[in-house]
């Protein structure tokens, strides 16, 4: 997959666009799809704007992508197709099935869910197609993350996972195989795990949101660009750390549903920053203040300036 290839992405919003960006930058061709038009008709301008913000020529990225509202068009010819479409089941298979009657046969088939196995989401395809499809979960801003986590099936070819790893790591990304397809595949299974015992904790009365994270943010949070869990388990000691677990996995969360914490909050319409209130309250000032530092903060990385 050295020579430029042609794409096709499927959802032109969120995280869409800005695989498309990453993918046009490394040189491939790139064709945005979208049922709303409204997210169709604003992905280039998104794209112009992250390059604007990281310093670099929109141009030559803006010249090797195009927009199109039809669906056949978009994969017509294509060498890879990412689906990057809403967090539905249903939605996701459907829209597979339909690509892979209108794709070449040789078209790698992908998929961006982040929770998703992606074998459910291959259940309407044949043997052939399956072969060809494979996860490609991106983090958010996909154009900022290093991280892309390749997901394997008890299907997926050998040679197809091969390919999206070295296209990945041609194009500037940090690709890892999960070999095994579980729910929420290895980053999201981590980061959940932590947001389901930070809910706990405000929910028993510990300490309230903005504690959380203050705490996180100032303390281990500080080391995990440099140091893993499992590299601070051998730097503190395996008997320590053994220890340490002991003591403090029997008294946290273990539950299986949603905290209700969050069904407390939706029901009154705090629903995150666009509302004004989530677990914490944001004026609209606020909200875009967190955003810019955000992006200033991954883009310091990417220039090793941070």
């Amino acid at each position: 997959m050295s020579s430029p290839l042609s794409v096709a992405v499927l959802g032109a919003g969120l995280m869409g666009h800005g695989i498309g960006q990453v993918l046009a930058a490394a040189g491939h061709r790139v064709c945005l799809t979208d049922t709303d038009a409204t997210a169709l008709g604003s992905a280039l301008g998104r794209v112009t704007r992250n390059l604007e913000e990281a310093a670099v020529d929109a141009a030559p990225v803006l010249a090797r992508m195009r927009t199109t509202p039809s669906l056949a068009d978009a994969v017509q010819g294509v060498d890879l197709v990412i689906e990057a479409v809403a967090e539905v089941v249903a939605l996701k298979q459907a829209l597979f099935a339909e690509v892979a009657a209108l794709a070449p046969p040789h078209a790698i088939l992908a998929s961006n869910t982040s929770v998703i196995p992606i074998t459910r989401l291959g259940e309407r395809l044949d043997d052939e197609a399956r072969r060809r499809l494979v996860g490609t979960h991106w983090w958010n801003p996909p154009h900022l993350i290093p991280l892309v986590e390749v997901i394997r099936t008890a299907w997926t070819s050998a040679e197809v996972v091969d390919q999206v790893v070295t296209l990945l790591r041609d194009a500037g990304k940090t690709p890892v195989v999960v070999h095994r397809d579980v729910t929420g595949f290895i980053g999201n299974r981590l980061n959940q795990a932590m947001w389901r015992e930070a809910l706990a904790l405000v929910e028993a009365g510990v300490c309230d949101a903005e504690t959380i994270d203050i705490v996180v943010k100032s303390s281990f949070g500080l080391r995990l660009p440099v140091l893993g869990p499992m590299e601070n388990a051998d730097l503190i000691g395996l008997e320590l750390t053994r220890n340490l677990h002991a003591l403090l996995f029997p008294d946290l969360a273990t539950g299986a549903a949603p905290s209700s914490l969050l069904d407390e909050a939706i029901a009154r319409g705090d629903t995150g920053m666009k509302a004004g209130a989530g677990l914490r309250r944001w004026t609209p000032e606020e909200a875009e203040a967190t955003r810019a530092r955000l992006a200033a903060h991954l883009l310091a990385l990417t220039r090793g300036e941070a």
